[in-house]
């Protein structure tokens, strides 16, 4: 399931970055065919080609039993070539290809900003480097640290272990800065989100209120009834 997540939060976030481009570059055409139909397929197509690619990490995955441990990894000791062309098709159609693509989009869209909405406002600028550089950032490490691994003799396995954990953690934080990109730097968030939070705590606070009121007026109707029996 990791490399399903993986890929299709790539893909996603490479199909975003293209419906951007396209709408800054072709609005009219955009405005006519960007339909919920279409984002439909497009986010099913994404978890498609992430299932695709993750199939032979399943194929090669075994788990051992150890000291009442369960230990899950990729045994590639029957077939050492598959371990390399796994590692670098990752890396390929995981980073390279994406972050291209990426880069391409965001720079077509910067350019075609520049001369009206960027010298008015910095936010969509600041918002596509930051989304640039944090896919970098995220990803970069751990792809780095599987390529080592297939020359495992040329370094420290605990330099290893430890490179390919913080890498994962790493790359799997990119899935939870995206949506903070993509929704916390929005031009109305604070205002929706300051809103919603005090929306929230008068529910709450009214739900007391009744419940409180409810409360009393049982017991206030339980007191009326004994002292009319008295």
């Amino acid at each position: 399931m990791m490399f399903v997540n993986m890929f299709s939060s790539i893909f996603l976030l490479v199909f975003i970055s293209v419906d951007r481009c396209v709408a800054v570059m072709f609005p009219v055409w955009a405005q006519n065919h960007r339909t919920v139909r279409t984002a439909s397929v497009v986010v099913v197509l994404a978890w498609v080609l992430a299932a695709v690619l993750s199939i032979p990490s399943i194929i090669f995955r075994e788990v051992k039993h150890h000291m009442g441990k369960s230990h899950c990894f990729n045994n590639y000791m029957a077939d050492p070539h598959s371990h390399t062309a796994m590692a670098v098709s990752r890396f390929v159609s995981g980073f390279v290809v994406p972050f291209s693509i990426i880069i391409v989009c965001y720079s077509v869209i910067t350019l075609r900003l520049m001369g009206s909405q960027i010298k008015r406002s910095s936010k969509p600028l600041k918002i596509m480097t930051a989304l640039i550089v944090t896919f970098f950032i995220c990803w970069l490490p751990y792809h780095v640290f599987i390529l080592l691994e297939l020359h495992p003799a040329a370094h420290d396995h605990q330099h290893l272990v430890h490179g390919l954990q913080y890498g994962t953690m790493l790359a799997l934080a990119n899935s939870c800065l995206n949506p903070v990109l993509y929704v916390f730097m929005g031009n109305d968030f604070r205002r929706k989100f300051k809103s919603s939070l005090l929306s929230k705590i008068e529910n709450a606070m009214g739900e007391d209120n009744r419940t409180t009121s409810r409360y009393l007026s049982r017991s206030s109707s339980v007191d009326t009834r004994a002292s009319t029996h008295i």
